[in-house]
């Protein structure tokens, strides 16, 4: 497959990924490499550091919230990854989730999204029984922003009653203390099962020594206050003390090479066997230009094991495809929106990438399907939304398209979400936005995610600006119509960016369409720690 079309879309989604990986390269940095050098001159690793000497060599990783934070906090000097890494990786060829405080970035101190990013982290390991590791060095609450942290359900406090909860579920939790540990913060290792403090360079104390000299008038050192020595010998309230960060991340790879196995959900895997497409065509199909239709069956056909699909009901409601296939050798069904222009039996024509009434109920069916028959769920959006108009609404649009969000919303099995391309209005809700708790939500570089498309919004929002000057006695001319038009379009199209959605964890990471498979499979290995308890069942839907 090669022509000239293929070539520049090639090159297009090639610099994406490009941006993308350079992108991750500056925040990778933390707060900087003279920052990792102070750390290092302290004798301490950072926090990737100490995550690629803690997880098993080669092992596959996915990091959740990269880029999370990207944009925000300006006045503040920003907050890279959010002040903390994660990732969900293999320790002693066990799955898990590492969570590790980057305290090159304002001493490892939670932002509001640090906070908000320590709890997907733990719904995920709730979601999927995972055990979850910390590697904690971190200042305590970004003062400055304390009424937005501190509070509230989604809060800081929110994470220590997740503690509890996981320890009841029997989810292991192990954390290290690596560099400070403060205030409500100390509380997070003490209710994990198992804690560990590096000597000299850990501590643990509910306040500080000026602290505790402004408050009681006491005079003493932080080592002494709460060090690894007394934590170890006079409090007990930690485990176990190591000499450096390497002994401590070498006794948490001891602790779980002892860790029992799960009973499994027992979704079916057979061998893994790669596509007989070429998968790096994907770069090649998809369109610059997002309003350019192409065949989603292309797509699938470069992700799936032998580029084995079964297609269901394939004649049927053509503007969503569903079938049965395999990723990684694990059973899974896919609901797709297709993105070519359809030809119904009729003579009627459908726009590609529009849910119509027949693609909803033929989803609905679909979706009950794989939940009868303990088969997870792969969405892959590029949706504009659901049709509108007379013939539409008159056909019950809005029914149908309540049966598959039903359908969907109820759904029993793991979900899991690849944003491709367009993801806009209802469409969004559908296809599993993150709002309906897809195990993993992803997006690839070319993803665009709104209440609806950028020029169709930037039209209305241009009437609403210009209806709002005239009622104050005001007209613009031709020339400022269009300037303003082009400051409404640069907005929302900055708003409608994978990053500014990765920023905000409206989606778990960005990835190159190369990692899809392993996404998937990873999510879905996750998902099989945590059996099914519940049976399925879709609430009342209109016939």
């Amino acid at each position: 497959m090669a022509d000239l079309e293929f070539n520049k879309n090639d090159d297009s989604l090639r610099l994406l990924i490009s941006e993308m990986k350079r992108k991750h390269a500056t925040v990778s940095l933390g707060g900087g490499k003279k920052k990792i050098e102070k750390q290092h001159a302290k004798g301490k690793l950072s926090a990737r550091e100490r995550i690629d000497y803690l997880k098993d060599t080669d092992a596959n990783f996915l990091e959740i919230g990269a880029f999370v934070g990207e944009g925000m906090y300006a006045e503040y000097g920003g907050c890279p990854s959010g002040g903390v890494v994660a990732v969900i990786t293999y320790v002693k060829e066990k799955q898990c989730i590492i969570i590790a405080n980057d305290a090159t970035v304002k001493a490892g101190a939670w932002f509001p999204i640090t906070a908000k990013k320590n709890l997907r982290l733990q719904e995920i390991a709730m979601e999927n029984r995972l055990p979850i590791i910390y590697l904690v060095d971190s200042a305590g609450v970004f003062l400055p922003m304390q009424d937005e942290i501190f509070p509230d359900k989604e809060h800081f406090g929110r994470m220590f009653r997740n503690n509890a909860r996981m320890s009841s579920m029997g989810i292991t939790q192990i954390s290290a203390v690596m560099g400070a540990c403060v205030a409500g913060g100390a509380y997070l290792p003490i209710m994990s099962d198992e804690a560990l403090i590096v000597d000299k360079t850990g501590s643990i104390f509910l306040a500080g020594s000026y602290l505790v000299k402004a408050a009681i008038g006491e005079s003493i050192d932080n080592e002494t206050l709460g060090g690894a020595t007394t934590h170890c010998e006079i409090s007990g309230v930690t485990d176990y003390k190591a000499k450096d960060d390497k002994d401590a991340l070498d006794k948490i790879r001891n602790i779980m090479d002892k860790i029992g196995d799960n009973e499994k959900s027992g979704f079916n895997r057979k061998e893994a066997k790669k596509p007989k497409e070429d998968e790096r065509e994907i770069y090649g199909i998809l369109p610059r230009e997002r309003s350019k239709p192409y065949n989603m069956k292309d797509i699938i056909s470069r992700l799936v094991d032998s580029s084995d699909f079964e297609e269901y009901k394939e004649g049927y409601g053509k503007s969503i495809i569903c079938g049965y296939t395999r990723i990684d050798g694990w059973a899974v069904g896919i609901v797709a929106n297709q993105r070519e222009m359809i030809k119904t039996k009729t003579g009627e024509m459908q726009f590609g990438g529009v849910i119509y009434s027949d693609s909803a109920d033929k989803s609905a069916r679909f979706i009950a399907n794989c939940n009868q028959k303990k088969i997870p769920l792969v969405f892959l959006q590029d949706v504009t939304g659901f049709m509108v108009g007379s013939r539409s609404e008159h056909g019950g649009i809005i029914k149908d398209g309540a049966k598959m969000v039903n359908a969907m919303a109820n759904s029993v099995v793991p979900k899991f979400t690849i944003i491709i391309g367009n993801s806009y209005g209802a469409g969004n809700y559908a296809m599993c936005g993150k709002a309906y708790d897809p195990r993993l939500i992803v997006s690839w570089p070319t993803a665009q995610m709104a209440v609806m498309g950028g020029e169709q919004a930037a039209k209305v929002l241009l009437q609403i600006e210009k209806a709002s000057l005239k009622a104050k006695g005001e007209e613009i001319d031709e020339k400022a119509e269009k300037l303003l038009l082009k400051t409404i379009t640069d907005r929302y199209d900055r708003q409608t960016s994978p990053y500014y959605a990765a920023s905000r964890l409206w989606v778990d990471a960005i990835i190159d369409p190369l990692e899809t498979r392993k996404v998937i499979s990873m999510g879905i290995e996750a998902a099989n720690n945590s059996p099914i308890k519940e049976s399925y069942n879709p609430g009342v839907i209109q016939s």
